[in-house]
Protein backbone atom coordinates (compact mmCIF):
# COMPACT_ATOMS: atom_id res chain seq x y z
CA UNK A 1 0.00 0.00 0.00
CA UNK A 2 2.13 3.01 -1.12
CA UNK A 3 1.08 5.62 -3.71
CA UNK A 4 4.25 7.76 -5.19
CA UNK A 5 3.66 11.98 -6.01
CA UNK A 6 2.94 10.70 -10.09
CA UNK A 7 0.28 8.20 -8.88
CA UNK A 8 -1.40 10.99 -5.95
CA UNK A 9 -0.98 13.88 -9.12
CA UNK A 10 -3.94 10.97 -11.68
CA UNK A 11 -6.19 10.91 -9.04
CA UNK A 12 -6.72 14.54 -7.30
CA UNK A 13 -7.38 17.57 -9.84
CA UNK A 14 -4.45 19.39 -8.57
CA UNK A 15 -1.44 19.65 -11.20
CA UNK A 16 1.76 20.45 -11.46
CA UNK A 17 3.56 22.09 -8.43
CA UNK A 18 0.05 22.10 -6.99
CA UNK A 19 -0.25 18.74 -6.26
CA UNK A 20 1.34 19.34 -2.61
CA UNK A 21 1.86 15.46 -1.37
CA UNK A 22 4.88 13.56 -1.86
CA UNK A 23 3.81 9.80 -0.82
CA UNK A 24 0.79 8.11 0.56
CA UNK A 25 1.96 4.97 2.51
CA UNK A 26 -1.29 3.89 4.56
CA UNK A 27 -5.17 4.18 4.28
CA UNK A 28 -8.10 2.11 5.30
CA UNK A 29 -11.92 3.03 5.10
CA UNK A 30 -11.61 5.64 7.42
CA UNK A 31 -8.35 7.05 7.15
CA UNK A 32 -5.22 7.88 5.31
CA UNK A 33 -1.73 8.68 6.39
CA UNK A 34 0.62 10.86 3.54
CA UNK A 35 3.85 12.73 3.94
CA UNK A 36 4.96 16.19 2.18
CA UNK A 37 8.34 18.07 1.58
CA UNK A 38 6.88 20.89 -0.78
CA UNK A 39 6.77 23.16 2.06
CA UNK A 40 10.21 23.45 1.89
CA UNK A 41 10.32 24.21 -1.76
CA UNK A 42 10.30 28.78 -2.52
CA UNK A 43 8.47 28.25 -5.29
CA UNK A 44 5.62 26.30 -3.60
CA UNK A 45 2.68 27.86 -5.17
CA UNK A 46 1.10 28.99 -1.93
CA UNK A 47 3.92 30.58 -0.32
CA UNK A 48 3.94 34.35 0.16
CA UNK A 49 6.51 36.82 -0.05
CA UNK A 50 7.39 36.37 3.72
CA UNK A 51 6.83 32.16 3.65
CA UNK A 52 4.65 29.55 3.96
CA UNK A 53 2.45 30.38 6.84
CA UNK A 54 0.47 28.12 8.64
CA UNK A 55 -2.38 27.91 7.15
CA UNK A 56 -1.48 26.52 4.12
CA UNK A 57 -1.58 23.29 6.38
CA UNK A 58 -5.16 23.03 5.79
CA UNK A 59 -4.57 22.45 1.91
CA UNK A 60 -2.07 19.64 2.78
CA UNK A 61 -4.89 17.96 4.78
CA UNK A 62 -7.43 18.71 1.80
CA UNK A 63 -5.40 17.49 -0.55
CA UNK A 64 -5.23 13.70 2.05
CA UNK A 65 -8.81 13.60 1.93
CA UNK A 66 -9.35 14.35 -1.66
CA UNK A 67 -7.11 11.33 -2.08
CA UNK A 68 -8.98 8.87 0.54
CA UNK A 69 -12.09 10.15 -1.08
CA UNK A 70 -10.80 8.33 -4.77
CA UNK A 71 -9.51 5.58 -3.11
CA UNK A 72 -12.58 4.70 -1.36
CA UNK A 73 -14.58 5.31 -4.30
CA UNK A 74 -16.10 1.88 -5.69
CA UNK A 75 -16.02 2.85 -9.14
CA UNK A 76 -12.46 4.78 -9.38
CA UNK A 77 -13.74 7.92 -9.34
CA UNK A 78 -14.17 10.05 -6.62
CA UNK A 79 -17.02 12.54 -6.51
CA UNK A 80 -16.05 16.31 -6.55
CA UNK A 81 -15.53 17.89 -3.51
CA UNK A 82 -15.05 20.97 -1.82
CA UNK A 83 -14.05 22.49 1.06
CA UNK A 84 -17.01 23.45 3.31
CA UNK A 85 -15.90 24.38 6.37
CA UNK A 86 -12.83 24.06 8.80
CA UNK A 87 -13.45 24.32 12.79
CA UNK A 88 -11.55 23.57 15.99
CA UNK A 89 -7.69 24.45 14.32
CA UNK A 90 -5.22 24.62 16.61
CA UNK A 91 -1.85 25.68 15.39
CA UNK A 92 0.97 25.26 17.12
CA UNK A 93 4.09 27.33 14.73
CA UNK A 94 3.28 30.10 12.43
CA UNK A 95 5.60 29.14 9.38
CA UNK A 96 5.42 25.55 7.31
CA UNK A 97 8.84 26.71 5.11
CA UNK A 98 10.56 26.95 8.48
CA UNK A 99 9.90 23.12 8.89
CA UNK A 100 12.97 21.22 8.53
CA UNK A 101 11.40 17.83 8.50
CA UNK A 102 9.18 16.04 6.29
CA UNK A 103 5.16 16.58 6.99
CA UNK A 104 2.95 13.96 8.33
CA UNK A 105 -0.60 14.41 7.33
CA UNK A 106 -3.42 12.28 8.63
CA UNK A 107 -6.78 12.33 7.84
CA UNK A 108 -9.47 10.52 9.79
CA UNK A 109 -13.10 10.11 8.57
CA UNK A 110 -15.31 10.72 11.31
CA UNK A 111 -18.64 10.13 9.33
CA UNK A 112 -19.54 10.47 5.81
CA UNK A 113 -22.57 9.62 3.20
CA UNK A 114 -23.27 10.86 -0.19
CA UNK A 115 -23.59 14.62 0.65
CA UNK A 116 -20.58 15.02 2.51
CA UNK A 117 -17.35 14.06 4.84
CA UNK A 118 -16.06 14.77 8.10
CA UNK A 119 -12.60 14.56 8.63
CA UNK A 120 -10.53 15.04 11.61
CA UNK A 121 -7.16 16.00 10.71
CA UNK A 122 -3.15 15.94 12.15
CA UNK A 123 0.12 17.69 10.24
CA UNK A 124 3.24 16.75 12.13
CA UNK A 125 6.69 16.62 11.64
CA UNK A 126 9.58 14.71 13.29
CA UNK A 127 6.59 13.72 15.74
CA UNK A 128 5.70 16.94 17.26
CA UNK A 129 1.81 18.09 16.33
CA UNK A 130 1.89 21.40 14.10
CA UNK A 131 -1.69 21.61 13.30
CA UNK A 132 -4.75 19.45 14.03
CA UNK A 133 -8.79 20.28 13.07
CA UNK A 134 -11.88 19.04 11.65
CA UNK A 135 -12.74 19.81 8.35
CA UNK A 136 -16.27 19.15 6.32
CA UNK A 137 -16.17 18.30 2.91
CA UNK A 138 -19.69 18.94 0.60
CA UNK A 139 -19.51 16.25 -2.52
CA UNK A 140 -21.05 17.45 -5.69
CA UNK A 141 -23.18 15.32 -7.70
CA UNK A 142 -21.75 13.90 -10.94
Amino acid sequence: MHLDHAQIAARIPHAGSMCLLHEVWAWDENHIQASAVSHRLIDNPLRGPQGLGIAAAIEYAAQAMAVHGNLMSKSGTATPGRLASIRGVRCRVRWLHLVEDDLTIIARKIMGDDAGMVYDFEISADEEILVTGRASIALSPL
